[in-house]
């Protein structure tokens, strides 16, 4: 397995896959702590090495029919990436990455390219703790890079961090 090769992973939340579920017909009949040992399945070195860490709950349908709130359209979302990608690649133009998931943590913490400490204290906080690894630090960099690069910012901001951080799986210190 390549250092850049990338992979997506998926998993319920627990072997029945209804923990937490909103549906009245289907509930989870898991026991504790086989939703415990079904969810630490993916731990250690493997865990580590995954980016982002979402819980997506099904989503009722009352909710489906609009709530009347504005919402980007899929043309308007592939707008917002093409630029985020074309702003990654602008910067890294004189290396030989193109996007952010190839970039070295290295490189990300050189001192050319070093966040200030007021924007990374969060992360430097979960390190020191011991809740993050310096393979998640860095995984934390890229995705609040990216995070960046979607909002239009030419580096990322201490909510850029928090927020990649947050998506990882991590909790705020």
């Amino acid at each position: 397995m390549g250092t850049n090769t990338r992979y997506k992973l998926a998993a319920n939340p627990c072997p029945c896959g209804y923990a937490g579920s909103p549906d009245t017909v289907a509930q989870c009949r898991c026991a504790a702590h086989t939703r415990v040992r079904y969810l630490q399945r993916i731990s250690g070195p493997l865990g580590d090495r995954i980016d982002l860490r979402l819980t997506v709950r099904r989503v009722p349908t009352v909710l489906l029919q609009g709530s009347g709130a504005r919402t980007e359209t899929s043309g308007e979302l592939r707008a917002r990436v093409t630029g985020a990608r074309e702003a990654a690649a602008h910067r890294l133009r004189r290396t030989p990455w193109r996007v952010n998931a190839e970039v070295p943590g290295t490189w990300l913490r050189s001192p050319e390219m070093r966040l200030p400490r007021g924007d990374t204290a969060v992360l430097d906080r979960a390190l020191a703790r011991g809740g993050l690894t310096m393979r998640g630090y860095d995984r934390v960099l890229r995705v609040a890079w990216t995070i960046a690069d979607l909002a239009g910012r030419d580096r990322p901001v201490r909510s850029d961090l928090s927020r990649a951080l947050v998506l990882r799986g991590g909790d705020l210190p």
